[in-house]
Formats: structure tokens, C-alpha cells, sequence
């Protein structure tokens, strides 16, 4: 299980700000602007549907479980920019009366408590406020080298190391991957046996493929964001590179 790189407060902190942002992005703007790098994907439903999971995890910490009905969209005459503040004030509520370790359902067997919540909409709300960014031709704020490194991790251990494997979805091949993004180095590896990753330290990253870059650059590539041009040449073996990429697009479509 990964604890994650950022301290709970943080995280919530960080929730409330990129909500902000991609309302302030959304305002506007015409809601069938494609996301770039997310063909089939639009603005305004890029916003609904954070605004409706703001919603569900609200509704699913109150109750105590999954839940099956909650606004899924705005109201009447409600804008986008309006649904999604309107979501994250009552999930931001709700996260701060508690401390991180409180327990609650969530969808990880590794982590039922409130840190998970906090941490997976942290990123949810900055991955999808860079799509809104993206699709109304704005600049795309940079994300602290911190939040981007925890997000790294995430998508690493919770999409790669823990969602594809209830997909049952394997690779064809032993391979794996050193994610370099400075100061933290992970190793990843797919293939036939369940993916895994795991922070390791600099110099003990021996790895058949390597892909180096900023925190943001490798958060946004490995959330399929920005495509490998982007990023500083990669080195190895770069079917075990192609290999991750396909396997975390099937993790995080």
C-alpha cells in the first residue's frame, strides 16, 4: 500500500484549489470544446463530471457506503462553474472534520479511510482542470513538484498496481520501467504477472526502459496527457515503455 507523499491537510487544500481553478476555466467557455488529449472528451463534461463526483464521495461518506443515487447534474438554470463549487464546498466539509485516518468505505481494499478520499480528489480535480485548461485554449497552471509527485504514485499504485489488476488485464511481456523525476525515482513493472510499483531510492533504479522528466511532466505523461515528444528522450527498452503507457491508458480510461 502507498500512504502517498503529501500530508492530509494538503490534500484537501489542494482539492478546494483546483476546483477553483477549473471553475474559473470553465466560465464561459462552450461546453463541447474537445479536450486535446482526450478525444470524445468535451469541456462540459469534463466538469460535470467532477462536479457529479464531488457529489457521490460527499454522498458515499454520509452513508457509509457506495451510493446509488445523488446530482449528477446541474440544476435548472445552474451553470458548470456553479455545480462544480457547489460540489467540492460540502466534499471539502466533509473531509476536514475528520483526520486521515478516520475509516470509511472506499473502492481500495489497501485504504478505507479518509486519506484516500482526500487524495484521490486532489487529483482527480488537477488532472481534469488541466483538460478544462486544455480545452479552452488557456494556459495550463503548473502543478507544485510535490502534488505531482504524489500523483505519480498514485497513478502508479492505485491505477497500475491495484485497478488493473481487478480489470485482469496483464501484459504480454516482462518489463520494466524507472520513472525518473529527479529527486524520486519509481520502478514499475508489467507484463504476464500483476503489474507493480514501487519509490525507490536514485541509485538503486535499474530498470529495462526509462522515462525522465519534471514531476509535471511525468504526472500529465503518465496520465496520458502529453505524449512521450514532450518529455526528454526516453532510454532502454522502449516496448517495455510502450508496454506501461497502453497498460495505464486500459488503468484510468
Amino acid at each position: 500500500m502507498s500512504r502517498g507523499l503529501v500530508a492530509y491537510d494538503r490534500l484537501i487544500d489542494v482539492v478546494e484549489l483546483e476546483a477553483e481553478r477549473l471553475a474559473d476555466a470553465a466560465r464561459g467557455q462552450r461546453p463541447e470544446r474537445q479536450v486535446p488529449a482526450c478525444p470524445g472528451l468535451n469541456l462540459g463534461e469534463t466538469a460535470r463530471h467532477v462536479g457529479s463526483t464531488y457529489r457521490m464521495v460527499s454522498t458515499w461518506l454520509r452513508e457509509g457506503s457506495q451510493p446509488l443515487v445523488w446530482q449528477q447534474d446541474p440544476e435548472e438554470g445552474q451553470s458548470l462553474p456553479e455545480y462544480v463549487r457547489g460540489g467540492v464546498r460540502d466534499l471539502v466539509r466533509a473531509l476536514r472534520v475528520h483526520e486521515p485516518d478516520d475509516p470509511c468505505e472506499t473502492w481500495w481494499p489497501a485504504e478505507r479511510n479518509h486519506h484516500f478520499w482526500a487524495r484521490r480528489l486532489a487529483h482527480e480535480s488537477t488532472v481534469h482542470r488541466m483538460d478544462v485548461q486544455a480545452a479552452a485554449g488557456l494556459p495550463i497552471d503548473p502543478v507544485d513538484d510535490d502534488v505531482a509527485e504524489d500523483g505519480i504514485d498514485e497513478v502508479l499504485s492505485l491505477w497500475l498496481g491495484h485497478r488493473l489488476d481487478v480489470m485482469g488485464v496483464r501484459g504480454t511481456r516482462p518489463g520494466s520501467v524507472a520513472i525518473d523525476a529527479g529527486n524520486r525515482v519509481w520502478v514499475a513493472v508489467a507484463g504476464p504477472e500483476p503489474a507493480t510499483a514501487r519509490l525507490v531510492a536514485p541509485a538503486e533504479a535499474t530498470a529495462d526502459g526509462r522515462v525522465a522528466g519534471t514531476p509535471m511532466q511525468l504526472y500529465r505523461w503518465l496520465w496520458g496527457r502529453i505524449p512521450d515528444r514532450d518529455l526528454p528522450p526516453t532510454t532502454g527498452d522502449h516496448d517495455a515503455i510502450a508496454q506501461l503507457w497502453a497498460l495505464l491508458r486500459l488503468a484510468t480510461k
